[in-house]
């Protein structure tokens, strides 16, 4: 059981390190000893609590690659959902996140619910049904939670918010036996089936897995997931986030379409996804399939077959330490997102253009230097941008004056997914 006595005494000094830095344990050490507070404040009959981390995700290559069954580089990063959890004996999983109403899942009826779709409740309520029909143990716990993962940017809230629940059966219920691959598919199905998002499985594996993780999707049923050993903080380079501020609202069309217009293309060749059209034949007929389809839908196919190479060669890139080579890798990812892919701003809307701004500005303030790309799907957010360490703090300092003050996120590479802080 963690105390907070424990907590200041430097028992979890190590842990706190390893997940955040040693500038950062102090800030830590509070803020759980405050998550333990606000634990017996809110279930105050409840067993001692344990504590538990899971992390947001940063996308490193492969732009829209994962739902065409492509390949994907991804790594967890520092920001996470942090929570103090203790079973509760009653079939019952209340759930208060900080910020937030208590939700509350009861356990004896897990059948998809039309009304909660769209709804905390729904990614509960679907993480423990895959628990259950894979056949791993559930049942009823407390936990009180907050998190600093950035909603909207990108960083994957909502799957990091997925692997915390599922991490939280695996280690209330099954001794921590449920493998990290496991966890992400669960989440999944708990976000297409009972959420209603039909998302892909990149966030969930990045955030589960942890550190820099390269996944080829070929077979999603059994996707090939490969841990990449390489150590950021010796690269020269700061990762930033750049919250653009744009907004989400009415984009569902927008990102519904970037997978339904690839899908279109690949029914052509009697597939139903890019990955099983060899890109020569793709080439090949492409003048022939002008009129079947958009030429968007073109344009965001070629990206497909170019992004999807490119994000092995990122991981290869990193697996040998090769640092500017993957750097000139990004910058390409990013021109062909903003060309072929088309998802910095919405044809919808194109008065507004907070991700194409804050791109523009990114490439004057880096001088050739580093590299910046859109983050995660696009259309609004955020954008991510390799920062020479000797220029990072003005760097932030002038986006911020285009993008808000406090919206430049400075983060690091976490090199572990969903655990227990034991």
């Amino acid at each position: 059981m963690i105390t907070k006595e424990k907590l200041f005494s430097g028992t979890y000094d190590s842990v706190l390190t390893y997940l955040y830095g040693a500038e950062n344990v102090p800030v830590q050490q509070q803020r759980y000893a405050e998550l333990l507070n606000k634990f017996s404040e809110t279930f105050p009959d409840a067993e001692s609590p344990e504590l538990f981390s899971a992390p947001g995700r940063t996308e490193i290559g492969g732009n829209h690659t994962d739902h065409q069954h492509g390949y994907v580089v991804a790594a967890s990063v520092d920001l996470d959902i942090a929570s103090a959890a203790a079973k509760n004996g009653e079939g019952l999983i209340r759930v208060l996140s900080e910020g937030y109403p208590l939700t509350t899942v009861d356990l004896s009826d897990l059948k998809v619910r039309e009304e909660e779709k769209n709804h905390t409740s729904a990614l509960i309520r679907g993480v423990a049904a895959g628990m259950q029909e894979r056949g791993f143990h559930i049942g009823g716990f407390d936990v009180y939670m907050t998190s600093n993962v950035l909603q909207g940017s990108g960083l994957s809230s909502s799957a990091a918010f997925e692997i915390m629940i599922g991490t939280l059966l695996n280690y209330l219920y099954n001794d921590g036996k449920v493998d990290p691959v496991t966890l992400a598919q669960i989440g999944q199905y708990a976000e297409n089936v009972y959420f209603g998002k039909p998302c892909g499985l990149l966030d969930q594996m990045a955030c589960s897995v942890g550190g820099y993780v390269a996944v080829d999707f070929y077979d999603p049923a059994k996707p090939i997931v490969e841990k990449i050993d390489f150590d950021f903080t010796k690269s020269g380079y700061t990762m930033c986030i750049i919250d653009t501020k744009g907004s989400h609202a009415d984009l569902t069309d927008e990102y519904a379409a970037v997978p339904a217009e690839m899908k279109a293309v690949a029914a052509c060749f009697g597939k139903e996804v890019l990955r099983q059209v060899p890109a020569h034949e793709f080439y090949e007929q492409m003048g022939r399939l002008r009129g079947k389809v958009s030429d968007r839908a073109l344009l965001r196919a070629s990206h497909f077959y170019e992004e999807n190479i490119r994000a092995q060669e990122i991981a290869q890139a990193l697996k040998i330490g090769d640092f500017e080579r993957f750097l000139k890798l990004s910058n390409q990812s990013g021109l062909s997102s903003y060309l072929y892919l088309q998802n910095v701003y919405s044809c919808k809307d194109p008065q507004n253009q907070s991700v194409s701004l804050a791109l523009c500005v990114a490439q004057r303030l880096l001088r050739g230097r580093g590299s910046c790309r859109v983050h995660g799907g696009g259309f609004a957010g955020t954008i991510q941008a390799f920062v020479p360490n000797e220029q990072v703090q003005g760097f932030r300092q002038n986006i911020e004056k285009i993008t808000g003050e406090g919206t430049c996120h400075l983060l690091s590479i976490r090199p572990v997914g969903g655990i227990k802080l034991s």
